[in-house]
C-alpha cells in the first residue's frame, strides 16, 4: 500500500462575528457564526473569501464540537471556489468554555482538524475536487485560522 503524506497547500485566515446561540436541543447546543470575509494565500495561491458563509457548529455536553462550515473564495484570478469544511474541535474543558466566551485559547491545548471539500468551475482549480485535504486549524475571538494539507 502507498504510505500517506501530506504536503501543505495554502493557509486560510476566516473573519468570524460573534456566535449566534441557537440553544440546547437535547444532543448539544446548536450555534452559528457567520463568517465576514478572510484570505485564502499560498505558493501561486491567492484569493478573499467572500462575506455571507457560516460555520454550523454542535457543542456536545463534554464540549467536543462538530464543526460544519461553508463559505466561497474569490481568487485573484476571477475563479470561485466554494469549500465545505467539516471537522473536529476537543479540549479541556477549561480551554473549550474559553473560546465559547470568545477568548484567546492557546491552539496547542485544542485538537482542531478538519477535511475540506473543493467545488469549482474553473480549469485552474479543478486538481482541488480530484484530491483528498486536510486542515489543522486553531480559533482566535475574531477568526479561525486553517492550514490546509493535500494528501498524496
Amino acid at each position: 500500500m502507498p504510505v500517506l503524506t501530506t504536503r501543505f497547500v495554502f493557509k486560510l485566515t476566516i473573519k468570524v462575528a460573534k456566535p449566534i446561540e441557537a440553544g440546547d436541543y437535547g444532543y448539544g447546543a446548536r450555534r452559528v457564526i457567520p463568517i465576514e470575509g478572510g484570505e485564502l494565500a499560498g505558493e501561486a495561491m491567492h484569493g478573499t473569501i467572500q462575506p455571507g458563509g457560516a460555520d454550523y457548529q454542535i457543542i456536545r455536553p463534554n464540549g467536543f464540537t462538530e464543526l460544519e462550515a461553508k463559505y466561497a473564495v474569490r481568487m485573484d484570478d476571477g475563479a470561485v471556489i466554494y469549500i465545505e469544511n467539516i471537522g473536529v474541535r476537543f479540549g479541556p474543558p477549561e480551554a473549550l468554555e474559553r473560546i465559547r466566551r470568545g477568548e484567546a485559547v492557546d491552539p496547542a491545548l485544542i485538537y482542531f482538524r478538519s477535511v475540506p471539500r473543493f467545488e469549482t468551475g474553473s480549469p485552474a482549480y479543478r486538481w482541488l475536487m480530484e484530491s483528498i485535504f486536510v486542515g489543522s486549524g486553531a480559533r482566535f475571538p475574531d477568526r479561525v485560522e486553517l492550514d490546509v494539507f493535500r494528501v498524496l
